[in-house]
């Protein structure tokens, strides 16, 4: 089994796919995004507390002038799997806390 990320748009033009059609059935069918139980509140925060760890790494993100995120890793992993604590809309402190403690 191959363990390298390989980008949706890389497989479809491999196969000769049109990407975005591509991309759609992946989200629609095979991927359990439906299903998602964050899904309701993705938009403002994403937690998983199973990788919660006593030291974090803290960054914050711009993905345009008018978004920014807050990004919390668990440092044991050290950028790999299990690393990805949150993701939290903004950069108030409460907002932050309010979600870690969730």
């Amino acid at each position: 089994m191959e363990e390298t990320a390989t980008s949706l748009s890389s497989v479809a033009m491999s196969q000769c796919l049109p990407i975005k059609e591509f991309e759609k059935q992946y989200k629609d069918r095979l991927s359990d995004f439906k299903d998602w139980d964050q899904k309701d509140h993705a938009d403002k925060w994403i937690l998983f507390e199973n990788n919660l760890g006593p030291n974090l790494s803290i960054d914050e993100v711009a993905v345009t002038k008018d978004e920014l995120y807050t990004i919390l890793t668990n440092k044991a992993a050290k950028g790999g799997k299990g690393a990805l604590v949150a993701i939290v809309a903004g950069t108030k402190t409460c907002e932050v806390v309010e979600v870690l403690n969730k």
